[in-house]
C-alpha cells in the first residue's frame, strides 16, 4: 500500500476529527506540553494507521488525535448538549432531573484534533508549537461552555439541557494554541496555554481529569484556581525548567476580556521535585495562583419551584489559591493525593450599571440588563465577606497488566459559610451557608489494540448544605461505558 503523504494524513485527521490530551504526564509526575513528547515511527500505510501505534508525522510535524464516544445512564440527569464540553451531567447539577440514558461523549478524555511540531534551530535548542481543538464526537461542534449556559437562559430548571461553564468557548484553538522555544535552560511558550493548575490536575488526578469519573475534570473549579474559565488563557507566557530532580514553572496571563481571556490578569508560580523513596518515586508540587476579575458564567433566577426567569449571570471575583499535590509510584501501583485552598474576593474592577463586556463564549453580558437582554454581571457576590473553598482528593491506580488498569478515587469539596449572616437552620435555603460535595468513582480501562481502548466505570456524587442550594436532586449515580481511538 502506498506511503501516506501529509495531505493524506490531514484528510484522515479531518475525518476522525480527534486529538490527543492537552498534556502528557512525564515519568516525574509533572505535566508538560505534548509538543515535546517522543513519538512512535511514522505511518507507512493506511493499514499501519489503524492497526499499529504509528504517528501521522512528516518533517517534524505531527497530526494527532482522540475520538472518545460512549453511553451513560444517570439516576438524575438532563438531556445531552452538543455545545457543552462534557455533553451530559455526569456530576450532579442543579438541573439534574430524572433517570435517563444519553450518549456519553468524552467520558475518559476530551475528543480533539491537533497539529504540533518540533524543529531544531541550534544545538540543544528547538522551536516548538501546538494547535489543538476539542470537539464533541456526536454534534461535531467545538464545545462552548459559556454559551451552553446562555442557551438555557429563560428556560425553567426542570426543562434545561445539560450545560457547564468552561474555558472551551467555541474557539478553534479551544485546547491550546502556542509556540515557543525548548532549550537546556527550560521551555518558554507564548499564547493559548493550560494554566499550571490544569497541568497539575492532568498529572495528579487519579482519573486524569475525566469528565465521567472526576469532579476535577467535570466542573473545572480546581484547574482554574477557583473558576473553570481560567483553566486556560489565550494570551499567556509560560516558563518551565528542570534542575536535577527539582522543577520550577511560572505563568503570566496578560491582556483582558478583549483578548479572549476570562480574567484581566493571572499569575502562577510552581515548585516541585521527585524523591526516590522505599523502592518507588514520590513526586510533589506546589502551585500558587492569583487571578484578577475572574469570570464564572451561570444561570440565576427564582428559587424552587423552578420557574422563569433564569438569567445569564457573570460572577466576577479576584481569586487566590494554593494547590498541593503528590503522587507515589512503585511497580504497578500509583497513589494520588491533592488539596487546593481557594479564596474568592470582590473584583478589583467592578462594572457600573448598564455597562458590560463580551465573554469568551461570544455572549454580551452587562450589569442590570435583565430587562434588555436577560443578562447580569454580579460584582457583589463576595462584598459582605470573602468566600473560602477547600478541595481534597485521593485515589489509587493499579496496572493489572500493561494494557489493563483499574482506578478508584474519592473527591471532597467544603465551603464554609460566608458573607452576610443568614439563618442556616435549613442550609440548602441559602447558597452562602456551609456546604459540601462528596464524590467517589471507579473505572477500568483496557487497551485491547495499539490505538484503541475500552472503558467502563461509575461515579456517585452528592451535594449538601449551601452547595445544594437550588438543586432539583442532591445526588446522582452515573455509570458510563465508552470506546476511545487515539492516534
Amino acid at each position: 500500500m502506498r506511503k501516506l503523504t501529509m495531505a493524506a494524513a490531514m484528510i484522515l485527521a479531518g475525518c476522525g476529527e480527534a486529538s490527543a490530551d492537552d498534556a502528557m504526564v512525564t515519568k516525574t509526575g509533572s505535566a508538560v506540553p505534548a509538543t515535546i513528547s517522543s513519538q512512535p515511527a511514522a505511518c507507512g500505510s493506511i493499514e499501519d494507521f489503524f492497526l499499529t501505534s504509528c504517528a501521522l508525522t512528516s518533517s517534524g510535524i505531527t497530526v494527532y488525535g482522540i475520538v472518545d464516544t460512549g453511553v451513560s445512564w444517570r439516576s438524575h440527569g438532563a438531556p445531552f448538549s452538543g455545545t457543552s464540553a462534557p455533553g451530559v451531567d455526569y456530576l450532579v447539577q442543579k438541573y439534574s432531573n430524572r433517570p435517563r440514558w444519553d450518549v456519553g461523549p468524552n467520558g475518559l478524555s476530551q475528543s480533539n484534533i491537533g497539529i504540533k511540531g518540533k524543529e531544531p534551530i541550534a544545538p540543544g535548542w528547538d522551536f516548538i508549537f501546538d494547535l489543538q481543538a476539542g470537539f464533541d464526537p456526536y454534534s461535531l461542534r467545538f464545545p462552548n461552555g459559556p454559551h451552553s449556559a446562555a442557551q438555557n437562559a429563560g428556560i425553567p430548571l426542570t426543562s434545561q439541557d445539560s450545560y457547564a461553564d468552561s474555558s472551551r468557548a467555541g474557539q478553534f484553538y479551544n485546547s491550546v494554541g502556542y509556540a515557543g522555544v525548548s532549550s537546556p535552560y527550560g521551555t518558554l511558550t507564548l499564547f493559548r496555554q493550560n494554566a499550571l493548575t490544569l497541568d497539575a490536575v492532568f498529572a495528579y488526578d487519579p482519573m486524569g481529569a475525566s469528565y465521567a469519573f472526576s469532579p476535577l475534570g467535570w466542573q473545572g473549579l480546581t484547574c482554574g484556581a477557583g473558576n473553570t474559565e481560567t483553566c486556560r488563557h489565550s494570551t499567556a507566557l509560560k516558563y518551565r525548567v528542570d534542575i536535577d530532580q527539582f522543577r520550577v514553572a511560572a505563568l503570566w496571563q496578560f491582556g483582558g476580556y478583549e483578548l479572549n481571556n476570562a480574567a484581566t490578569g493571572t499569575y502562577q508560580l510552581q515548585v516541585g521535585g521527585d524523591i526516590n523513596l522505599a523502592g518507588g518515586k514520590l513526586s510533589l508540587d506546589a502551585i500558587g495562583s492569583y487571578a484578577q476579575n475572574a469570570v464564572a458564567m451561570g444561570l440565576a433566577g427564582n428559587t424552587l419551584p423552578a420557574v422563569l426567569p433564569q438569567v445569564l449571570t457573570a460572577t466576577l471575583s479576584d481569586n487566590s489559591a494554593l494547590m498541593l499535590v503528590g503522587k507515589y509510584t512503585r511497580g504497578p501501583w500509583q497513589l494520588f493525593g491533592g488539596y487546593e485552598f481557594i479564596r474568592y474576593a470582590p473584583p478589583s474592577n467592578p462594572f457600573a450599571p448598564g455597562t458590560g463586556f463580551i465573554d469568551i463564549g461570544g455572549d454580551f453580558v452587562c450589569t442590570g440588563c435583565t430587562t434588555i437582554n436577560n443578562t447580569n454581571i454580579n460584582n457583589t457576590a463576595f462584598s459582605a465577606g470573602d468566600k473560602l473553598f477547600h478541595v481534597v482528593w485521593t485515589g489509587v491506580k493499579y496496572a493489572v497488566t500493561d494494557d489493563l488498569h483499574v482506578v478508584g478515587a474519592y473527591y471532597y469539596n467544603d465551603q464554609p459559610a460566608f458573607g452576610a449572616p443568614v439563618n442556616c437552620t435549613n442550609p440548602t435555603a441559602f447558597a452562602n451557608c456551609h456546604g459540601t460535595l462528596n464524590a467517589a468513582s471507579v473505572a477500568v480501562d483496557w487497551q485491547f489494540a495499539k490505538k484503541y481502548d475500552a472503558y467502563a466505570g461509575v461515579m456517585w456524587s452528592q451535594v449538601s448544605g449551601g452547595l445544594a442550594n437550588g438543586f432539583l436532586n442532591r445526588a446522582s449515580v452515573a455509570p458510563t461505558v465508552g470506546l476511545r481511538f487515539r492516534f
